[in-house]
């Protein structure tokens, strides 16, 4: 278990306990909203050295107890779940990942995900640098970005990619459709970008703290309202677009994270496509390039715009 205790501060007064936490403290900020209330309710959480309950609004100078119990990993299991497939040979697998699947499991989505359908179709050929709940994974996309997405069947191949990763060697082109037009057919945001320090379940632009983050992007055309583009990484931050392009007024169209303007189409999700993945292959030593076509829903909205 593991034990830590915070003095709320007067900017802190006010807030409820259960949201609170999951703002202040990294070692939180990705368990649910309903697991926070649990481990209140279980006592795991003290005030000033008694219990309350989910909704206690801090005062200043409030004690804060909290133990965090031992995390116990769920098993996973295989699913008979269909996947696109663009490439495979006995070294890595590349998919078409479509909107709304979760990469790997995490806290309230253990079932579903793509590593549950990489482990039906590898069987027990994944490999395992990454742990149980993310055998062959060595990069991911949002749960509601779609596109091409490479898993590893062994850890030489992990480690392969891995290390191109790591040094920005590794060709990713997204497609995406922002609000605003530009001005200039082409430009970089260069910004480094780290956790939120308003909100612990997002990104932000940060200075001070944050990790060295570089996106070219180039203007595919100018609608009235709305601008299609094309985004190409140097780095691979979390939500690394979706942050630089709201951060220089062009927030992804339908992305409930990072853009406040509500959408006027009915969308999942921000409309953001990984089209274009390119890698040196462990095995040959070749540079091979995979692309996954815009999908349905992007596509019509292009012609809706038009």
């Amino acid at each position: 278990m593991e034990h830590f205790t915070i003095v709320a501060d007067t900017l802190d007064a006010g807030s409820r306990i259960d949201r609170y936490m999951a703002q202040e403290r990294e070692e939180l900020s990705d368990l649910s909203r309903s697991y926070l209330q649990k481990m209140i309710q279980d006592g795991n959480v003290l005030v000033n050295g008694k219990s309350i309950k989910p909704n206690y609004r801090l005062r200043e100078s409030d004690i804060i107890d909290i133990t965090l119990p031992e995390l116990t990993e769920p098993e996973i299991t295989a699913e008979n779940i269909p996947l696109d497939i663009i490439f495979e040979d006995d070294d890595i697998i590349v998919i078409n990942k479509p909107k709304g699947m979760v990469v790997h499991p995490a806290a309230g989505h253990y079932t579903g995900t793509l590593v549950n359908a990489l482990m039906y179709h590898c069987h027990d050929k994944l490999s395992g640098i990454n742990g149980v709940l993310r055998p062959g994974i060595v990069h991911r996309i949002d749960m509601n970005t779609t596109g091409v997405l490479v898993a590893c069947k062994n850890d030489f191949a992990h480690n392969s990619i891995s290390s191109q990763l790591s040094v920005h060697s590794i060709t990713r082109k997204y497609e995406a459709i922002v609000y605003n037009n530009f001005n200039d057919e082409n430009g970089t945001v260069d910004a480094p970008i780290g956790r939120s320090r308003k909100d612990r379940k997002k990104m932000a632009i940060d200075h001070e703290n944050g990790r060295r983050a570089v996106t070219h992007y180039h203007v595919l055309k100018n609608f009235s309202k709305f601008s299609h583009i094309e985004c190409t990484l140097e780095t691979g931050r979390t939500h690394q677009i979706r942050v630089h392009m709201a951060s220089i007024g062009h927030p992804l169209l339908g992305d409930d994270v990072y853009c406040n303007a509500s959408s006027p189409y009915k969308l999942q999700g921000q409309t953001l496509h990984a089209r274009v993945l390119g890698f040196i292959h462990p095995r040959t030593n070749e540079y091979v390039e995979f692309e996954a076509p815009i999908p349905e829903y992007f596509q019509h909205l292009l012609n809706i715009l038009q």
